[in-house]
């Protein structure tokens, strides 16, 4: 058994786990600063730019749970070593990637392999640490290694790009994996506790396909490059299959997602705000990425550094919410967070960023620590709403939250982006129709248009797209601060019947 072990070697065994989860969540953010240089060399389309980053958080959202209820039948270390394999490789297949297309499918392979490592991680460490203080202090190490890894997401991957290609950012995974893989099986015991019973594949392929389905209608509605009928029947299905999927859960006795426990209005609001709280920290961060590279022309680096604010205050948003929760209340702390992250994002959309002086990385700070504290505030009213028992079903719904919250917060930022950003260009004159159309898609392909043209014409058209990027980047920042201003308002009221400490019914 896992708690017979001397005591060195169960911390042994969350430092192994907690060096597999690292590069999961660096997936999450590192590659926000390759845009730019993967757009160009691989002369990838913003769809294509799209999908390739937030296919990653979207596969996540939809695998996590299944994967999570396939380890309790075969075993968290099965499972965890079979990821870490499946990462290892697909991180090789990123990096060398020749086209865009093969791109997204070695993301679709890391997602997979990401979904096996994660929930095996906290499965392992529940089991490895009985003692409650134990448990506690291995769950804040692995916790701080999660904020701390999606926070330096993209400070690492500006850093690599100064000196190597884009795949870099996917490589350095691989050195870890190799250490990794074998301390874990060496370390995790062969023999584990399992539960009995089928693993409901079928029900795992309808979350992921009604998924998927209702993203793709997202995107090809509102970029207007698909026929309505298409987009509405596509959106249709989706929506179909996903209902399909929750009467499956209402219906079984041990349910793969226990959609029941959102019969409390607490549980609903933490969702709502892990949806959209971390959508909006990876629409912003990734939107930012770009204009500080494209519009202000800073390196990766530079553009990693510049965004130090924001990753370093919501890595220790954490602490900060959990106290403030308990001395003054889950609903005003939940509430007051929102409230300030939209005052920033409104005062960011006005601020001159070729002249941040000192306001904008306080604003950006300020908009980290709020986002942060949210996120954890969801944390707090998910996990204080249920009995010990309904824990793991309930941090399935969070878990699910947080990654389909980043993945449509990446696909209406790029998509809405892409809306107003060829709305505001101006093309210059004597641009041939097919270049302005293609110019007008995204930043990215404004540069790639502007390659084919000659030095005067090629000149203005980036200027025009810089001043197009700038007006779309601050639109983006001031409908983000309704929409969260919005929440903070619906939190308010959701969580109107809970004081200090739990919120349990």
């Amino acid at each position: 058994m896992l708690n017979s072990f001397p005591n060195s070697r169960r911390w042994l065994i969350l430092l192994a786990v907690m060096l597999a989860f690292l590069p999961v969540v660096l997936d999450m953010t590192i590659l926000y600063v390759a845009v730019p240089k993967l757009t160009q060399e691989l002369s990838a389309s913003n769809n294509e730019v799209l999908w390739i980053i937030d296919i990653y958080p979207l596969l996540m959202a939809g695998l996590l749970v299944p994967m999570g209820t396939l380890a309790d039948k075969v075993g968290n270390r099965r499972i965890l070593l079979i990821g870490l394999v499946i990462f290892g490789v697909a991180s090789v297949a990123t990096a060398f990637s020749p086209t865009a297309q093969i791109l997204i499918g070695a993301r679709i392979m890391l997602a997979l392999g990401g979904a096996m490592i994660m929930p095996c991680v906290l499965g392992i460490i529940r089991r490895t640490f009985e003692d409650d203080k134990e448990r506690g202090l291995a769950l804040g190490l692995w916790g701080t290694v999660g904020a701390a890894g999606a926070a330096v997401g993209p400070l690492i991957g500006g850093a690599l790009l100064e000196k190597f290609w884009w795949g870099s950012v996917f490589l350095i995974n691989v050195p870890l994996m190799l250490i990794v893989a074998p301390a874990c099986w060496i370390l995790l015991p062969r023999q584990e506790q399992i539960s009995p019973g089928h693993w409901p594949i079928g029900q795992a392929l309808l979350l992921v396909m009604g998924m998927i389905a209702v993203v793709y209608a997202l995107k090809t509605g509102v970029a207007g490059k698909q026929p309505l009928v298409l987009v509405l029947l596509t959106l249709a299905f989706g929506l179909s299959v996903l209902v399909l999927f929750a009467r499956k859960q209402l219906r079984s006795a041990t349910p793969m997602l226990d959609l029941s426990l959102l019969a409390h209005p607490a549980i609903v609001a933490g969702i709502i705000m892990a949806v959209v709280t971390s959508g909006a920290l990876a629409g912003v961060e990734l939107t930012l990425a770009q204009e500080l590279q494209y519009v202000l022309d800073k390196t990766p680096l530079q553009a990693g550094i510049f965004l130090i604010p924001i990753m370093a205050a919501a890595a220790v948003g954490g602490p900060v919410a959990g106290w403030l929760s308990a001395h003054y209340g889950l609903r005003p702390v939940a509430s007051l967070s929102m409230v300030i992250a939209a005052l920033s994002l409104g005062w960011l959309a006005v601020q001159d960023f070729h002249s941040p002086g000192l306001i904008v990385p306080v604003l950006l700070a300020l908009l980290g620590l709020a986002l942060s504290i949210g996120l954890t505030a969801s944390s707090i009213a998910i996990m204080g709403s249920v009995d010990a028992s309904k824990g793991g079903a309930a941090g399935s719904l969070e878990a699910t939250g947080y990654e389909l919250g980043t993945g449509l917060g990446i696909t209406l930022f790029g998509v809405f982006m892409s809306v107003i950003f060829g709305r505001n260009l101006t093309t210059p004159v004597g641009l041939p129709p097919n270049l302005a159309d293609q110019a007008t898609v995204s930043m990215g392909d404004t540069y790639l248009v502007a390659r084919q043209l000659s030095g005067d014409q090629a000149a203005a058209l980036v200027t025009a797209g810089k001043a197009a990027f700038s007006t779309t980047h601050s639109v983006l920042l001031l409908t983000a601060a309704a929409l969260i201003g919005g929440l903070a308002v619906l939190v308010f009221f959701l969580l109107a019947g809970v004081g200090k400490g739990t919120a349990r019914h």
